[in-house]
């Protein structure tokens, strides 16, 4: 298994970042076909595989906002005002995905891409672990 990881800045407002471009350099540098798993080792991101930059993202964060309010809800209350919601989203946009790969080149439909979902605008600064198994 080869991995490695990549950081993310995501800002200081909820965030879907686009990461297909360093999963696909790092699936290149693997070569071969396998899987291509991506992680991010944290309690309050996932990862989507989602149509980018046609306004997929933005009704992902509005969806997000609908379902996870960031006001005084929450039990879990330090940090911002509704810090408790980044807790609860990756029960909904999970922290990994797995994603094949053939001939080095991901294989991803027409119009997907790999994001970074990040709602904890108190902690911008991401790690994405990225770790191919050859196939």
């Amino acid at each position: 298994m080869e991995s490695t990881v990549v950081r993310v800045a995501t800002g200081t407002r909820d965030a879907v970042h686009d990461i297909t471009a360093e999963c696909e350099r790092f699936a290149a540098s693997a070569g071969g076909d396998g899987l291509l798993h991506v992680f991010v080792p944290h309690a309050t991101a996932g990862v989507a595989i989602i149509e980018l930059g046609a306004g997929s993202d933005d009704d992902l964060l509005a969806a997000l906002g609908d379902l996870l309010p960031a006001d005084d809800r929450w039990r879990h209350v330090h940090g911002s005002p509704g810090h408790g919601r980044s807790h609860v989203m990756p029960a909904l946009v999970p922290p990994f995905a797995t994603l094949p790969v053939v001939g080095g080149r991901l294989a991803l439909g027409t119009w997907q891409s790999v994001a970074l979902v990040d709602l904890n605008v108190d902690n911008p600064d991401r790690q994405v672990r990225l770790s191919f198994l050859e196939g």
